[in-house]
C-alpha cells in the first residue's frame, strides 16, 4: 500500500483508503477492499490525539498476529506477556480479538471487571506489572457471542487505546484476531503516529497455514509495520516418555490400558529411557516450514515452539509455563524465542 493510500489490487480510479468516498464511489464496485475500506476510519480524526498521548507512556508497541486461527497466536502472546512480565518490565497485554477473546482465561483473569477512575479504565492486574485489557471482561456472560460489523470494532479497539489508563509500560502486547481485516487495519492506523516497533507472526509448520501468514507477512510490509519475526508453533509433539498412555487393541477392537505394565517393565528392563523424550512430526514440514518461509519473505525468523500437552495445561489454567518445570519441553524453547527478540532489537532493563 503505497503511503497508506491506494492498495495495490485496488480499481484503476481509487479514490484513495482515507477519501470519504473510500468503498462508496462508483469507482470501488467489485474491488476486493471495498467493504474494508467502507468501515474504516477517513480523514483526521480527532481521537488519535488523545490516543497519543495515551501512548506517550508506553515505550514500545508490540502487535502478535497470525494467518490462520488456530495456531497458537494468543497462547504465545500471554506467555511473551508473563515473560516479560518475570524480567521486571512494565507490561501491559491489550487484546483486540473483539469475537474470540481468549485472553482473560490464559491470564487467569475470567470473571474480572472493568473499573473506571478519573484517569480512565483501569486495566485488571496479574501483578503489579501486568495489566490485561480485553472486551472479554465487559461481557455480562462469557458464553455471550459479540455480533459486531466493522465500525463497531473499530470502535471498541480506540476506546481502548484512549480510555485505558495503562501508566508508564515498557511493552504493550497487542493480540490480535486471524488474517488481515477490520481490526488490524484499525490498530496499524491508530497507532501509526505512536510509532510500532512491529509484529511477531505465529504459525504452525504445514502449508495451509503457511499459505495465510504469507499474506500477513505481505500486509506487514504494505502497512509499514516491521516484522520482528515468525515464530513456529507446535513444531512437533513433544512429550517425556512416562507421560504418554500406553494402549493395546485386543482382538475384538477395544482398546486395553497397559500403561501401568509397561511402564513397570520399562523401569525394570531399561530405566534408563526413563528420561526420554518422545518425539513425533504431527505437522508435514517437508516444505521446509516457517524457516524456509522467511528465507523466501526476507523476515526474521525467530525459532520453534514444540506441541506439548502441559503447555496447553498452562494455558487453560491461565497460567505462566516458566513458574515451575512443568512445561520443561516448551518453556525453554519460548524463552530462547523470547531472549533472542530483546537481544536483536536491544531491548533491556537498564534502557527502558
Amino acid at each position: 500500500m503505497e503511503n497508506g493510500e491506494i492498495p495495490e489490487n485496488a480499481n484503476e480510479d481509487c479514490p484513495g483508503t482515507q477519501s470519504e468516498a473510500a468503498g462508496k464511489s462508483d469507482a470501488c464496485q467489485g474491488c476486493p477492499n471495498q467493504e474494508i475500506c467502507a468501515s474504516a476510519p477517513k480523514g483526521p480524526d480527532p481521537d488519535l490525539v488523545a490516543i497519543a498521548e495515551r501512548m506517550a507512556t508506553v515505550k514500545h508497541k508490540i502487535l502478535v498476529l497470525s494467518g490462520k486461527g488456530g495456531v497458537g497466536k494468543s497462547t504465545f502472546s500471554a506467555q511473551l506477556a508473563f515473560a516479560l512480565a518475570a524480567m521486571d518490565f512494565q507490561v501491559g497485554l491489550l487484546d483486540i480479538d473483539i469475537c474470540g477473546p481468549s485472553i482473560p482465561k490464559m491470564l487467569g483473569l475470567e470473571g474480572q471487571d472493568i473499573h473506571q477512575s478519573n484517569l480512565g479504565w483501569s486495566p485488571v492486574y496479574v501483578e503489579s506489572n501486568l495489566g490485561v485489557m480485553s472486551i472479554g471482561f465487559m461481557l455480562p456472560n462469557p458464553d455471550d457471542a459479540v455480533i459486531w460489523r466493522g465500525p463497531r470494532k473499530n470502535g471498541i479497539i480506540k476506546q481502548f487505546l484512549k480510555d485505558v489508563y495503562w501508566g508508564e509500560l515498557d511493552f504493550l502486547v497487542v493480540d490480535a484476531p486471524p488474517g488481515t481485516s477490520d481490526e488490524h487495519i484499525s490498530i496499524v492506523q491508530f497507532l501509526q503516529t505512536t510509532g510500532i516497533d512491529g509484529a511477531i507472526i505465529v504459525t504452525t509448520p504445514q502449508q495451509v497455514s503457511l499459505i495465510d501468514v504469507r499474506k500477513e507477512v505481505s500486509f506487514c510490509k504494505k502497512v509499514g509495520v516491521n516484522v520482528l519475526g515468525v515464530v513456529e508453533n507446535m513444531s512437533g509433539f513433544r512429550q517425556p516418555l512416562t507421560d504418554f498412555k500406553f494402549m493395546k487393541l485386543t482382538e475384538s477392537g477395544e482398546q486395553e490400558d497397559v500403561t501401568e505394565k509397561v511402564l513397570e517393565y520399562m523401569i525394570d528392563k531399561a530405566p534408563e529411557m526413563a528420561g526420554l523424550i518422545a518425539c513425533s512430526e504431527i505437522f508435514d514440514s517437508s516444505g521446509g516450514g516457517a524457516t524456509q518461509m522467511c528465507r523466501d519473505m526476507g523476515v526474521p525468523f525467530l525459532g520453534k515452539v514444540p506441541l506439548d500437552p502441559q503447555l496447553c495445561k498452562a494455558a487453560e489454567e491461565g497460567r505462566s509455563c516458566f513458574g515451575d518445570q512443568k512445561c520443561g519441553v516448551s518453556a525453554p524453547a519460548l524463552k530462547t524465542i523470547i531472549e533472542k527478540l530483546l537481544a536483536e532489537n536491544k531491548w533491556t532493563l537498564a534502557d527502558q
